[in-house]
């Protein structure tokens, strides 16, 4: 009976002990799972602990020794496995990009516009009697245009030629008598003087009759206003409207930005909105700026032989400034560093990753143009974004060069 009791609060004083240890383990010189790590009981020396920890095993309140060993292995594996996975290189893919001569160039919004619009105009009064253009038609310099009624000048003409006529009559009679000494000498000026008039009043009346025909000055195409057979012209009025569209001027805006890199003479590829392209030259730089805009007005001449493209197109226009070295990248290959500075990750000598900071210069529908980079460099095209800087891949070219 003493026996059973005594055993009996040993158990209970075990399980009480046990309870709050129960998995608790000891860690002797700060080792991990299996060395130096020791269940609590193994520790503490107690009567009857062997018996307990028999007992609380077998109750599965702790663990076995052979449970914790394999749990110790595992847990070591674990790290191991963790281990193993940190030492692994990554791998990244990359292509080889070379530089490129890229064009910089200017662009001009604008539209295009006649050279001039010319009024041809009567130099005398008159009533129109003939137009012999419409609207629309093509003319060229020197074509008559108008006609304008000729009235009395026909009969002034015939008599300016008649008193032209006799004056000279009378200067030939009056020279061959002084030249037989039967008319005094001085009276040479006068009769020289009456041809002068007779000639001078001759000629204006050649004159006024051939202002009746009005001739273009210039080539262009006829349009409004135009005045009409019958209508009334004073010396000043219009007779026809030409517009010249040869040569044709694309009127632009530059920005302030660039305006020093334009000059007079400079190379200009001009696109209409009809899909047109000419190339001119510039002809025009404004000396002061938009005040609205802070833009100048240039002016580009363009010839138009055929007329074929027309006034007040809306028109893009591009020159080009000069040529610059630069990669054409996918858009896709830019990142950011950890400073949010942009550009792009490559693989150097050694497999070891570098970031290139880069500046956008244009972009296109082949990539993104960018400068910033070595003549020849192999850009990160896949897992750039799960490397670093000085981090060591495997690296796996797919190309050789880059295509534009």
């Amino acid at each position: 009976m003493r026996f059973l009791l005594s055993y009996g609060v040993a158990f209970l004083l075990l399980v009480g002990i046990g309870g709050w240890m129960a998995s608790g383990y000891i860690v002797q010189g700060g080792q991990g799972p299996g060395n130096g790590e020791t269940q609590v009981l193994d520790a503490v020396d107690l009567p009857g602990a062997d018996k307990a920890k028999d007992l609380m095993t077998e109750f599965g309140l702790i663990e076995s020794e052979e449970e914790a060993n394999a749990a110790a292995a595992d847990a070591q594996a674990e790290a191991e496995a963790e281990q193993a996975a940190a030492d692994e290189l990554q791998s990244v893919r990359t292509r080889t990009f070379t530089v490129e001569a890229l064009p910089l160039e200017v662009t001009l919004r604008g539209n295009t516009k006649a050279k001039a619009t010319v009024s041809i105009r009567a130099e005398t009064t008159g009533i129109l009697e003939k137009r012999h253009v419409e609207k629309g038609d093509v003319v060229e310099a020197g074509e008559l245009l108008c006609t304008l009624d000729a009235g009395t000048r026909e009969a002034r003409l015939a008599q300016a030629e008649a008193r032209y006529q006799q004056a000279l009559a009378d200067f030939e009679t009056n020279k061959k008598l002084r030249e037989k000494e039967l008319a005094p000498t001085n009276t040479a000026a006068a009769f020289e003087s009456s041809l002068k008039a007779a000639k001078a009043q001759l000629d204006e009346a050649k004159a006024e009759l051939e202002r009746t025909e009005i001739y273009a000055e210039a080539g262009g195409i006829v349009q409004d206003p135009m005045a009409q057979p019958g209508d009334m012209l004073s010396a000043g009025g219009t007779c026809v409207t030409l517009v010249q569209l040869n040569p044709l001027v694309f009127v632009g805006d530059v920005a302030e930005s660039r305006i020093d890199a334009v000059r007079i003479g400079l190379p200009v590829t001009v696109k209409t909105v009809t899909g047109r392209e000419v190339e001119g030259k510039v002809s025009y730089i404004s000396p002061t700026a938009n005040t609205a805009t802070r833009a100048f007005p240039v002016e580009v001449e363009l010839p138009n032989p055929n007329n074929d493209i027309r006034a007040g197109l809306t028109a893009e226009a591009s020159a080009v400034l000069g040529s610059v070295p630069a990669h054409l990248v996918p858009q896709s290959v830019l990142t950011l560093d950890n400073d949010g500075t942009l550009g792009v990750r490559v693989v150097e000598t050694g497999d070891k990753v570098a970031f290139y900071p880069v500046q956008i210069v244009r972009d296109s529908q082949s990539g993104i143009w960018v400068t910033g980079l070595p003549e020849r460099v192999d850009i990160i095209t896949v897992g750039q974004e799960y490397v670093v800087a000085g981090q060591q891949v495997v690296a796996d070219n797919v190309s050789e060069e880059t295509t534009s």
